[in-house]
Protein backbone atom coordinates (compact mmCIF):
# COMPACT_ATOMS: atom_id res chain seq x y z
CA UNK A 1 0.00 0.00 0.00
CA UNK A 2 1.44 3.62 -0.95
CA UNK A 3 2.15 5.83 1.78
CA UNK A 4 1.01 9.12 1.56
CA UNK A 5 3.33 12.71 1.25
CA UNK A 6 4.51 13.89 4.57
CA UNK A 7 2.82 17.02 2.57
CA UNK A 8 -0.35 15.56 3.09
CA UNK A 9 0.07 14.38 6.84
CA UNK A 10 -0.69 17.18 9.24
CA UNK A 11 0.71 16.83 13.08
CA UNK A 12 -2.16 17.02 15.75
CA UNK A 13 -1.64 17.74 19.41
CA UNK A 14 -4.47 15.83 21.40
CA UNK A 15 -5.37 16.47 25.15
CA UNK A 16 -3.11 13.35 26.23
CA UNK A 17 -0.28 15.04 24.41
CA UNK A 18 -0.51 18.82 25.60
CA UNK A 19 -0.58 17.55 29.10
CA UNK A 20 2.48 15.46 28.53
CA UNK A 21 3.84 18.06 27.06
CA UNK A 22 3.25 20.32 30.04
CA UNK A 23 4.46 17.76 32.34
CA UNK A 24 7.74 17.16 30.79
CA UNK A 25 8.34 21.03 30.53
CA UNK A 26 7.22 21.85 33.64
CA UNK A 27 3.83 24.34 34.60
CA UNK A 28 6.34 27.15 35.68
CA UNK A 29 7.91 26.92 32.45
CA UNK A 30 5.52 26.38 30.64
CA UNK A 31 3.51 29.44 32.02
CA UNK A 32 6.69 31.98 31.54
CA UNK A 33 7.94 30.68 28.57
CA UNK A 34 3.67 31.08 26.96
CA UNK A 35 4.12 34.77 28.95
CA UNK A 36 7.46 35.37 26.86
CA UNK A 37 6.06 34.57 23.63
CA UNK A 38 2.82 36.54 24.13
CA UNK A 39 4.71 39.85 25.57
CA UNK A 40 6.88 39.59 22.46
CA UNK A 41 3.76 39.61 20.28
CA UNK A 42 2.47 42.21 21.48
CA UNK A 43 5.82 44.14 20.87
CA UNK A 44 4.93 43.05 17.33
CA UNK A 45 1.41 43.97 17.18
CA UNK A 46 0.92 45.90 14.12
CA UNK A 47 2.05 42.94 11.66
CA UNK A 48 -1.31 41.01 12.60
CA UNK A 49 -4.51 40.69 10.76
CA UNK A 50 -7.10 41.80 13.79
CA UNK A 51 -9.96 40.20 12.26
CA UNK A 52 -13.14 40.52 14.72
CA UNK A 53 -13.68 37.04 16.06
CA UNK A 54 -16.67 35.72 14.25
CA UNK A 55 -19.48 34.87 17.34
CA UNK A 56 -22.88 33.09 17.27
CA UNK A 57 -24.67 33.28 19.80
CA UNK A 58 -27.97 31.69 21.51
CA UNK A 59 -29.61 31.74 24.64
CA UNK A 60 -27.15 29.00 26.67
CA UNK A 61 -23.81 30.47 25.61
CA UNK A 62 -21.66 31.69 22.25
CA UNK A 63 -19.55 29.99 19.83
CA UNK A 64 -16.63 32.08 17.97
CA UNK A 65 -13.81 31.75 15.12
CA UNK A 66 -11.19 33.82 16.10
CA UNK A 67 -8.61 34.05 13.25
CA UNK A 68 -5.69 35.93 12.38
CA UNK A 69 -2.59 35.85 10.50
CA UNK A 70 1.03 38.13 10.43
CA UNK A 71 1.93 37.62 7.17
CA UNK A 72 3.79 34.40 7.75
CA UNK A 73 1.37 32.33 9.25
CA UNK A 74 -2.33 32.15 9.85
CA UNK A 75 -4.10 30.47 12.42
CA UNK A 76 -7.82 30.25 14.08
CA UNK A 77 -9.62 29.01 16.97
CA UNK A 78 -12.72 27.57 17.56
CA UNK A 79 -13.80 28.21 21.41
CA UNK A 80 -16.61 27.91 23.05
CA UNK A 81 -18.67 29.75 26.29
CA UNK A 82 -21.63 27.91 27.73
CA UNK A 83 -21.46 28.64 31.56
CA UNK A 84 -24.60 25.88 32.20
CA UNK A 85 -22.10 22.68 31.25
CA UNK A 86 -21.13 23.16 34.14
CA UNK A 87 -24.52 21.45 35.83
CA UNK A 88 -24.27 18.46 33.42
CA UNK A 89 -20.97 17.76 34.42
CA UNK A 90 -19.31 19.31 31.11
CA UNK A 91 -16.47 22.09 30.87
CA UNK A 92 -17.30 25.49 30.12
CA UNK A 93 -15.04 26.14 27.40
CA UNK A 94 -13.42 23.68 24.93
CA UNK A 95 -11.29 24.62 22.09
CA UNK A 96 -9.36 23.84 19.08
CA UNK A 97 -6.79 25.63 16.42
CA UNK A 98 -4.99 25.50 13.26
CA UNK A 99 -2.10 26.66 12.16
CA UNK A 100 -0.86 26.77 8.65
CA UNK A 101 1.86 28.34 6.12
CA UNK A 102 0.25 31.65 4.49
CA UNK A 103 2.98 31.18 1.33
CA UNK A 104 1.48 27.96 0.55
CA UNK A 105 -2.20 27.63 2.42
CA UNK A 106 -0.88 24.41 3.79
CA UNK A 107 -2.00 23.68 7.47
CA UNK A 108 0.91 22.96 9.60
CA UNK A 109 -0.87 22.01 12.83
CA UNK A 110 -3.53 21.15 14.32
CA UNK A 111 -4.10 21.26 18.24
CA UNK A 112 -6.40 20.48 21.26
CA UNK A 113 -6.79 24.11 22.96
CA UNK A 114 -9.09 23.99 25.75
CA UNK A 115 -5.66 23.35 28.28
CA UNK A 116 -3.98 25.40 26.28
CA UNK A 117 -6.18 28.45 26.57
CA UNK A 118 -6.29 28.17 30.27
CA UNK A 119 -2.60 28.20 29.90
CA UNK A 120 -2.74 30.76 27.80
CA UNK A 121 -5.21 33.22 29.16
CA UNK A 122 -3.37 32.76 32.70
CA UNK A 123 -0.50 33.54 31.28
CA UNK A 124 -1.82 37.11 29.62
CA UNK A 125 -3.00 37.92 32.92
CA UNK A 126 0.23 37.22 34.79
CA UNK A 127 2.04 39.30 32.20
CA UNK A 128 -0.19 42.38 32.36
CA UNK A 129 0.38 42.18 36.13
CA UNK A 130 3.62 42.17 36.05
CA UNK A 131 3.83 45.30 33.99
CA UNK A 132 0.71 47.12 36.17
CA UNK A 133 0.90 45.37 39.55
CA UNK A 134 2.26 47.58 42.45
CA UNK A 135 5.88 46.93 43.22
CA UNK A 136 6.35 44.50 45.32
CA UNK A 137 2.95 43.11 45.20
CA UNK A 138 2.33 39.71 46.89
CA UNK A 139 -2.08 39.00 47.64
CA UNK A 140 -4.32 38.37 44.87
CA UNK A 141 -7.77 38.40 45.25
CA UNK A 142 -9.49 35.67 42.87
CA UNK A 143 -13.37 36.26 42.29
CA UNK A 144 -14.90 33.50 40.73
CA UNK A 145 -13.44 30.11 41.58
CA UNK A 146 -14.32 28.09 38.57
CA UNK A 147 -11.40 26.03 36.80
CA UNK A 148 -9.78 28.81 35.47
CA UNK A 149 -8.74 30.81 38.75
CA UNK A 150 -6.59 27.75 39.44
CA UNK A 151 -4.17 28.86 36.09
CA UNK A 152 -4.73 32.58 37.06
CA UNK A 153 -3.46 31.83 40.58
CA UNK A 154 -0.25 29.55 39.74
CA UNK A 155 0.68 31.89 36.82
CA UNK A 156 0.98 34.72 39.40
CA UNK A 157 2.68 32.88 41.58
CA UNK A 158 5.10 31.87 38.87
CA UNK A 159 5.37 35.14 36.94
CA UNK A 160 4.86 37.83 39.57
CA UNK A 161 5.81 36.19 42.92
CA UNK A 162 2.04 35.94 44.56
CA UNK A 163 2.20 34.25 48.12
CA UNK A 164 -1.45 34.74 48.47
CA UNK A 165 -4.43 34.18 47.09
CA UNK A 166 -8.18 35.58 48.36
CA UNK A 167 -10.84 33.36 47.13
CA UNK A 168 -14.83 34.11 46.47
CA UNK A 169 -17.17 32.37 44.69
CA UNK A 170 -21.31 32.84 44.99
CA UNK A 171 -20.79 29.02 45.13
CA UNK A 172 -18.85 27.79 48.11
CA UNK A 173 -18.50 24.87 46.75
CA UNK A 174 -16.51 25.95 43.93
CA UNK A 175 -14.06 28.10 46.41
CA UNK A 176 -14.22 24.93 48.15
CA UNK A 177 -12.93 22.70 45.23
CA UNK A 178 -10.33 25.45 44.11
CA UNK A 179 -9.15 25.81 47.68
CA UNK A 180 -8.40 22.17 47.51
CA UNK A 181 -6.75 21.83 44.51
CA UNK A 182 -4.31 24.92 45.12
CA UNK A 183 -3.17 23.17 48.21
CA UNK A 184 0.51 22.23 48.45
CA UNK A 185 0.94 25.02 45.31
CA UNK A 186 3.09 27.57 47.62
CA UNK A 187 0.32 29.53 47.63
CA UNK A 188 -1.24 30.86 51.32
CA UNK A 189 -5.46 30.98 50.17
CA UNK A 190 -7.89 31.93 52.25
CA UNK A 191 -11.34 30.99 51.74
CA UNK A 192 -13.58 34.53 51.48
CA UNK A 193 -17.73 35.15 51.69
CA UNK A 194 -18.03 38.34 49.80
CA UNK A 195 -16.03 39.91 47.17
CA UNK A 196 -15.44 42.53 49.58
CA UNK A 197 -13.71 40.78 52.05
CA UNK A 198 -11.58 38.91 49.17
CA UNK A 199 -10.37 41.91 48.32
CA UNK A 200 -8.94 43.37 51.85
CA UNK A 201 -5.23 43.47 51.60
CA UNK A 202 -5.00 42.65 47.65
CA UNK A 203 -2.86 44.29 45.73
CA UNK A 204 -4.12 42.43 42.44
CA UNK A 205 -7.90 41.54 42.21
CA UNK A 206 -8.59 38.87 39.50
CA UNK A 207 -12.41 38.86 38.07
CA UNK A 208 -12.55 34.97 36.55
CA UNK A 209 -16.04 34.19 36.16
CA UNK A 210 -18.19 33.61 32.58
CA UNK A 211 -21.41 34.46 34.18
CA UNK A 212 -22.58 37.79 32.38
CA UNK A 213 -25.74 38.26 34.66
CA UNK A 214 -24.95 40.81 36.70
CA UNK A 215 -21.99 42.31 33.95
CA UNK A 216 -21.42 45.87 33.56
CA UNK A 217 -20.07 46.82 30.63
CA UNK A 218 -18.31 50.52 30.38
CA UNK A 219 -17.88 52.49 27.41
CA UNK A 220 -15.10 54.64 26.90
CA UNK A 221 -16.71 56.76 24.32
CA UNK A 222 -19.71 57.45 26.54
CA UNK A 223 -17.21 58.11 29.82
CA UNK A 224 -15.12 60.49 27.62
Amino acid sequence: MTQPSDKALVPFVSVDHMMRLVHRIGLDPMLKGLASYIEDDFRRWERFDKTPRIASHSDVGVIELMPTSDGEAYGFKYVNGHPRNTAAGLQTVTAFGLLADVATGYPVLLSEMTLLTALRTAATSAMVARHLAPKGAHTMAMIGNGAQSEFQSLAMRAICGIAAVRLYDSDPAATAKCATNLAGQGLRITRCTSAEEAIEGAQIITTCTADKRAATILDWRRAS
